[in-house]
């Protein structure tokens, strides 16, 4: 069974797009989505070709994508869908008229960001370079940039992150690659504003679960989730203290949706449920217990540890979000219940 024919699945589409805001402003609208296939973005898709399906908003999507066959594979053929091959490190070779630019291409995973960090700093930079550039060019109204809460680096209280804070980032180690070209790409959307007054927003995501994750995605909510649905005991290699704003994928992208057609201009957004910051610890009992497997313990090696987020404490304030309107569906139980559920049920 594919994930978008799932009836949990499909019943968590319905719950989220009750959340939307404003659709009105989307009827009709082309919309190109960068990493359409990564967790995040795939959550966008989902949730308007449901849309376009219940609502009939008409949206018309394109999907920029390395792999069109994947893609093909993940969304199948529809009226609404338009494919386009896109490599966040080469320049761009599409050409078509939007409205909306939602960019979430990027190498999110601690794997990759440790084997390929200059690949990694140069896909968010000048992978976004490019596509403001297209935006001037070809006349699109927004672009919305996904960031990430690694932008706010080490904290030494427990506080969630606001908006206006900033840590420490580590600039000589190859890990704050990723970190590091969020930051300065977020500048680049305020230069462009500035400079050429092209409208872009930003959205900082804290961390995204759910069964829209790829199988080889080696984040710990998406191996632990994926490990768990197979009936395997999952293994915390660490006290699992550290603080975390845990983000269904659904609620991310009613938020991102929010953002895109409330959200001011220049302005950067947490996304996050404040019904559920929780510890690493805590997230993997709550994927244990919705698997009913064991949460066993490991010290990890040192080539583990180096790839890890950095940050005790990436808990985010989600009060300028909220502000806007926005409020999140799925609290972390449930979130976490639902995704271990339509992972069995799926073909994984």
């Amino acid at each position: 069974m594919k994930l978008r024919e799932n009836s949990l699945y499909r019943k968590d589409l319905g719950k989220a797009l009750s959340m939307v805001l404003d659709l009105d402003k989307l009827e009709g609208k082309a919309i190109l989505i960068t990493g359409a296939t990564g967790l995040i973005c795939s959550s966008i898709v989902d949730l308007l070709l449901f849309c376009n399906e219940s609502r009939k908003t008409k949206i018309i999507l394109y999907i920029a994508v390395r792999s069109e066959s994947n893609a093909y594979q993940r969304f199948a053929e529809n009226e609404s869908l338009h494919y386009l091959y896109y490599d966040a490190n080469e320049s761009i070779k599409f050409n078509v008229k939007v409205d909306y630019i939602i960019h979430g291409a990027s190498n999110a995973y601690p794997k990759l960001i440790m084997n390929c960090p200059v690949e990694t700093m140069n896909a968010n930079f000048f992978g976004l370079m490019n596509l403001l550039n297209y935006s001037q060019t070809h006349g699109v109204k927004r672009l919305l940039y996904i960031s990430s809460s690694e932008i706010y680096g080490k904290k030494e209280n427990s506080d969630s992150f606001q908006e206006n804070e900033y840590g420490f980032i580590d600039l000589l180690n190859p890990r704050s690659s990723y970190a590091l070209a969020k930051r300065a790409s977020e500048t680049l959307c305020i230069s462009y504003l500035s400079e050429y007054n092209m409208d872009s927003v930003i959205v900082r995501p804290g961390h995204i679960y759910g069964p829209t994750a790829s199988p080889n995605d080696n984040r710990v909510s998406s191996s632990f989730a994926y490990t768990a649905a197979r009936g395997q005991d999952i293994v915390l290699k660490s006290a699992g203290m550290q603080l975390r704003s845990y983000c269904y994928c659904l609620d991310c992208a009613t938020a991102i949706l929010a953002v895109l057609t409330r959200g001011k201009t220049g302005n950067a957004y947490n996304i996050a449920n404040n019904k559920s910051k929780i510890t690493i610890y805590q997230m993997a009992e709550l994927i244990s217990k919705s698997a009913n497997v064991k949460l066993l313990h490991e010290k990890p090696i040192e080539k583990e540890k180096i790839a890890y987020n950095p940050m005790e404490n990436s808990s985010l304030d989600s009060g300028k979000l909220e502000a806007l309107g926005w409020e999140g569906a799925f609290p972390a139980d449930t979130g976490f219940q639902h995704t271990i559920s339509i992972l069995k049920q799926i073909d994984i």
